[in-house]
């Protein structure tokens, strides 16, 4: 028996369903709050269980999320237990990635899109499993292909040496832990040069290509030194379309229904994986012209005459490029953009990147930090950090009263921008309408 203590977590979640798909017994336990993860494991009907240091039983072997200390009563109760086996969740997925031809998807900005697009194209070339950061998780027995998204956050990502590695950007994040720039680069180099066979770099960042990386490396992007080019690339309201060059020779023409720079990016990298396993670009095109995203990454919902988006944006960068890839997608709509803060450090290192990102916007709201938002220690503020730089802004509460007022708007796009529940305002305002 697999018990997964904090099984709602993203990436716990994801594991927990491959386990699952496997054939093994799963349960877990978690806060009672409903948290859009763990659809996934109601749908195979995995025990979720509360908080309690009783559930752990001899002979289980204990999952540990990151987010729980040796303190917690189910991990206190797990370790001091000799018939219980314990493991944290970033070592037991570095070593299962070890069975597998295992892919990394790793860079500040795009992991989970990247990961659910390089999922899609190979889970019909040859047997492929998939952890994603939005909670999703499949496995197939024999599995050839392994794919994990996998995060910089307090290093996990050194805990994995795969085969090959896609490292999309570096912008400073995670602010709570990495205390400058140069210690975040010093992270990404060190685990590029854990990839054991190639390492798939954007090779118009500030940062990667000045990492000192001793792996094989290719470089995708649009400048003349990459490896991989985008040529001719063209943007419109169907999509966009580009020709690829490999090392100086055409590889293919790609006219697929994508909006942004950034998912041109994702998109590059997802292909160059695909040439390094020698698939041809009809059939590459093909997939990925069918790849319709990943869970609350720019997920659409249309109602009267307006347009719903969820996306998970929570850093300053990815707001900016949500806002830009709508402007081409829907021209002429008036864009609402509504963001919910997480981290408090996040906000305090980034409230003037943010308050620009979202005066791109021609309407902009703000909520509150979510009440069970982690304090931390020398970090006393509120969203009024942010609009502080952005007069202009409303900062409202998530309730009927706010929905209402949102309601006004006709021909728009709203922008509901967060990694915290934001969505369940989107629901209030479509029931608004």
């Amino acid at each position: 028996m697999y018990y997964f203590i904090g099984i709602k977590g993203s990436g716990m979640a994801s594991l927990a369903t491959i386990l699952y798909d496997l054939g093994y017994e799963v349960k877990g336990s978690d806060i009672p709050k409903y948290i859009f993860i763990e659809d996934e494991l109601r749908k195979r009907n995995i025990e979720i269980l509360d908080f309690n240091k009783d559930n752990i039983k001899d002979g289980y072997h204990v999952i540990i999320g990151n987010a729980f200390d040796d303190e917690h009563e189910e991990v206190k109760a797990a370790l001091a237990n000799p018939n219980v086996e314990c493991t944290r969740y970033f070592d037991f997925l570095g070593e299962f990635m070890e069975h597998f031809i295992s892919i990394s998807v790793a860079g500040t900005h795009g992991k989970t899109t990247t990961t659910g697009m390089a999922y899609h194209l190979f889970k019909d070339f040859d047997k492929t499993s998939v952890l994603i950061g939005d909670g999703t998780g499949h496995a197939v027995k024999d599995a050839k292909y392994f794919i994990a998204e996998s995060c910089e956050y307090q290093d996990h990502f050194l805990h994995y040496y795969p085969k090959y590695a896609i490292i999309n950007n570096i912008e400073l994040d995670h602010v709570d832990y990495f205390p400058n720039i140069d210690v975040y680069k010093a992270s990404f180099e060190k685990f590029a040069n854990q990839v054991k066979d190639t390492v798939i770099i954007w090779g118009d960042d500030p940062y990667l290509p000045k990492l000192n990386i001793h792996t094989r490396k290719l470089s995708f992007g649009l400048g003349e030194k990459n490896d991989v080019r985008a040529v001719n690339y063209l943007e419109n309201t169907k999509g966009m379309s580009f020709d690829v060059y490999i090392h100086g020779e055409l590889f293919g023409h790609f006219n697929l229904p994508f909006y942004g720079k950034h998912i041109l990016l994702d998109t590059m990298a997802v292909i160059t994986l695909g040439y390094l396993e020698n698939m041809d670009a009809a059939y590459i095109q093909s997939k990925l012209a069918t790849f319709e995203g990943v869970k609350h990454r720019y997920t659409v919902t249309e109602h009267d005459d307006c347009i719903y988006v969820d996306d998970y944006a929570h850093h300053p960068t990815a707001v900016k490029y949500v806002i830009e890839a709508t402007r081409v997608r829907y021209p002429g709509k008036k864009i609402i953009a509504l963001f919910k803060p997480d981290r408090f450090s996040r906000i305090k290192q980034f409230a003037k990147e943010f308050a620009e990102s979202l005066d791109l916007a021609d309407e902009v709201y703000l909520c509150h930090f979510p009440e069970n938002a982690k304090k931390e220690p020398g970090i006393d503020i509120d969203i009024t950090e942010i609009g502080q730089y952005i007069p202009r802004a409303h900062i409202i509460k998530e309730d009927m009263a706010a929905a209402q007022k949102l309601a006004v708007y006709h021909d728009a796009v709203y922008l509901f921008m967060s990694s915290k529940d934001i969505y369940k305002l989107k629901e209030k305002v479509i029931e608004c309408k």
